[in-house]
């Protein structure tokens, strides 16, 4: 009986390699964008929404990022894009990856691979991922955004077998997205990648970028369901495969936020491509330092304990818990249930979707509760917004918001933040204290009816003590900025981060 640990993308690692590097705080893999350009237009690609913030990484900058997951444990460099063949020193990385002895999985659209450089990358060992979505020409074009996709990415196929793809020690994949337009012949398209000893990479979309855009792609969570069960049952009954089927990957499961992380052409990391919070940027800080500091990637290690609803409580979670990006772009909450898993369908109402009631979150009642919903949840950072009342005991009689209320107002969005965020924990309540007020400015004025956007970040945390550097905008106008001093306890001892 075979089961699918043969597949690419991560399920190489055993549970065991994954656990020790959870524990010793080290990567098995590093996914890394090289480039933003792309000659493809992908109607459903996440990089669609991705504006060029800074200039991309020197050659030099990224040996050195390189270098630093190496030190960090990884054994394997996955290279997505843009279209990292369009990257001019592509083979020049792949030579310096392949000398610090780690393994390189290459993610393409086939641009530029002629039979030469099909030979080169079988030399050096790399392990090719193809993208190909269709066996219809003209569906291949459209999803590609460009005529011509189809040929280029066939032809791109035959020269990689030329060169001897696949074979034991060079396996070659093919990445698919699932959609309304190809979900019917994915069947046949598996068991044609199972017949040549291709490893086919099916995935559900996440709804960002393009598939957001582009909703006509879209397939409801009972659809998919009965697909990847199809595809389990051709797998068992025809290749001797075993295996639970579960989103968003055919045949596996994404726990890739354990052992990796995501690292763009401008030096911003991510826990994945799918969770965009950026968590530090590679140009400012070390990335052992980012991912050590980062709460997005520490509340995704510990997540038996903190992923919230139904997902939280599924007895697959020890080997499943959905996929977090869909989590995120759907909810805007990295640590909510997966909406799209079928498992979920009964359950959809248990999800919480950000903007969040601050009175199911905050421990404070009117009229001492001043916020009123935590609107979005960034790596260590939140925004909330609250509307000025007549009945807040800070407003006086003209209607006016007390200077005094603003670090009252900061205090009270970290605890939304906080509170939203280990709602899924084992040690949901939390206790609280405001211990002191430093570099408070006064810019403006708030009257009753002045809708206020509170934006804080935890500065610092020492133990159960933290700084928070809070801002209070009235629309564009800034009111008010400081930080605060909290004590929290949450039932745990936490190191300075």
């Amino acid at each position: 009986m075979k089961t699918c640990q043969s597949r690419i993308y991560g399920a190489e690692f055993s549970q065991q390699e994954i656990v020790e590097a959870v524990r010793e705080g080290r990567l098995l893999s590093m996914e890394i964008e090289f480039n933003q350009s792309c000659n493809f237009r992908c109607i459903y690609c996440y990089a669609s929404d991705a504006p060029k913030r800074l200039a991309e990484l020197t050659k030099e900058e990224f040996f050195d990022v390189i270098d630093q997951a190496r030190e960090l444990g990884a054994k394997k460099i996955i290279i997505l894009g843009g279209e990292p063949m369009l990257y001019a020193h592509i083979i020049e990385m792949i030579r310096y990856i392949r000398t610090l002895g780690m393994e390189v999985e290459l993610f393409t659209n086939g641009t530029n691979i002629t039979l030469d450089m099909a030979k080169t990358l079988y030399d050096n060992g790399v392990r090719v991922v193809l993208k190909i979505n269709t066996f219809d020409e003209r569906l291949q074009d459209t999803l590609s955004g460009r005529k011509g996709a189809y040929g280029q990415i066939q032809e791109a196929l035959t020269n990689l077998k030329l060169a001897g793809y696949p074979s034991p020690d060079h396996p070659l994949g093919v990445s698919s997205i699932i959609c309304q337009q190809n979900i019917d012949e994915l069947p046949r398209l598996w068991e044609w990648l199972r017949d040549q000893d291709i490893l086919p990479y099916f995935e559900m979309m996440t709804p960002q970028g393009g598939a957001r855009n582009h909703n006509m792609l879209e397939l409801d969570s009972k659809t998919l369901e009965d697909f990847f069960r199809r595809i389990a049952d051709i797998d068992r009954t025809k290749y001797g495969r075993h295996w639970d089927p579960k989103p968003p990957l055919v045949g596996g499961e994404c726990l890739r936020h354990q052992f990796s992380c995501a690292v763009n052409s401008e030096g911003f990391v991510q826990s994945c491509v799918g969770i965009t919070i950026p968590i530090g940027n590679v140009r400012r800080q070390r990335l052992k330092d980012i991912l050590r500091d980062s709460e997005v990637v520490q509340d995704l290690k510990n997540f038996k304990g903190m992923i919230k609803g139904p997902c939280g409580e599924c007895d697959k979670l020890n080997e499943c818990y959905g996929c977090r990006g869909t989590a995120f772009q759907m909810t805007g909450d990295y640590l909510a249930s997966d909406p799209l898993c079928w498992h979920n369908l009964e359950r959809r109402d248990e999800i919480m979707f950000l903007p969040v009631d601050a009175a199911l979150v905050v421990p404070h009642r009117p009229p001492m509760l001043l916020i009123d919903r935590l609107l979005e949840l960034k790596e260590r950072a939140s925004v909330s917004e609250m509307t000025v009342r007549q009945d807040m005991v800070f407003v006086d009689d003209t209607g006016r918001l007390d200077d005094a209320c603003y670090p009252e107002i900061i205090s009270q969005a970290i605890a939304a933040q906080e509170g939203f965020r280990k709602l899924g924990s084992r040690n949901p309540l939390q206790e609280g204290l405001l211990l002191g007020v430093k570099n408070l400015e006064i810019f403006g004025i708030a009257c009753v009816g002045d809708t206020l956007r509170i934006s804080v970040y935890k500065a610092a945390r020492y133990g159960d003590f933290g700084i928070i550097t809070g801002e209070v905008f009235k629309g564009d106008e800034l009111v008010a900025r400081g930080q605060v001093k909290v004590w929290q306890n949450d039932g745990t001892s936490k190191e300075a981060a």
